[in-house]
């Protein structure tokens, strides 16, 4: 009797937070577990943003792909050579600390992984690339972030055009060359490191899609939310798909991690 290949194991990045104004806790957002769950058919778990208490060894033996999830904190500018400034905002330096070199460690080796938001900013300064500390202030560049006011349904309305490289590989996911998104980020990518490829533009010229050049793996990232009601968007739904079906090859291929289905 054959076995059924098992579900993929996917690593969610935690983010730290301060519940109710006292206790310290690491959370996610449920939208990106139930990506994970609906449209991938894998099973979530969190990883906590934390060096003290896991390595970039553990979690490569432990997961089968990984999502780089949006955060309030920004990647710490010092990660790309620049000073911090007031525009720069909140940091977390235990998340740069895992997640910087789990990106470079993912790319040698193929593992796959989906950057969002936060995510793909990471993705661009593991790689050798920089930030730029808010996007609405540069000259003709829209204001990208999240409405201060609404429901989710209006702060995470679609709100600007992505146009992707005629043949790249977000239009072959998507099949078409523009898609409309959500917007809810400050900062954006100033510099791309050496092997990241731009895929997609916001019509402000803001980098809004990429990949890295030449890895083994699945490592496409976008600047906007596709969690967002992923089952039901087209665009998030074909993303999401595509990297589950990466994650479920890297099972077929290692079976890094026995966990049945």
């Amino acid at each position: 009797m054959s076995r059924q290949p098992r579900r993929p194991v996917i690593g969610i990045i935690a983010n730290n937070h301060v519940l109710n104004e006292r206790f310290p806790v690491m959370a996610a957002g449920q939208m990106e577990a139930l990506a994970v769950a609906q449209i991938i058919g894998g099973i979530p778990l969190l990883v906590p943003p934390n060096p003290a208490m896991i390595t970039v060894e553990d979690l490569l033996d432990t997961f089968d792909g990984f999502i780089l999830t949006g955060g309030r904190p920004n990647v710490h500018p010092e990660e790309y050579g620049e000073e911090p400034t007031d525009a720069h905002g909140d940091f977390d330096r235990n998340r740069d600390a895992v997640v910087l070199p789990l990106i470079r460690a993912c790319v040698q080796r193929g593992q796959p992984f989906l950057g969002i938001c936060r995510g793909f900013q990471e993705v661009n300064v593991a790689m050798g690339g920089s930030l730029y500390p808010e996007i609405r202030d540069l000259p003709g560049r829209m204001n990208h972030r999240m409405p201060p006011e609404g429901t989710l349904e209006e702060r995470y309305a679609l709100r600007h055009r992505v146009t992707l490289a005629k043949g790249g590989r977000f239009a072959d996911v998507f099949g078409a060359e523009e898609v409309m998104t959500n917007t809810l980020h400050g900062q954006g990518i100033k510099t791309p490191g050496p092997r990241v490829r731009v895929d997609g533009l916001a019509d402000d010229g803001t980098p809004e899609a990429i990949y890295v050049a030449d890895a083994p793996g699945f490592t496409m990232s976008v600047q906007w939310h596709p969690e967002w009601r992923a089952a039901q968007d087209p665009v998030s739904h074909a993303l999401f798909s595509a990297f589950g079906a990466a994650t479920k090859d890297w099972v077929q291929n290692t079976g890094a991690v026995a966990i049945p289905a």
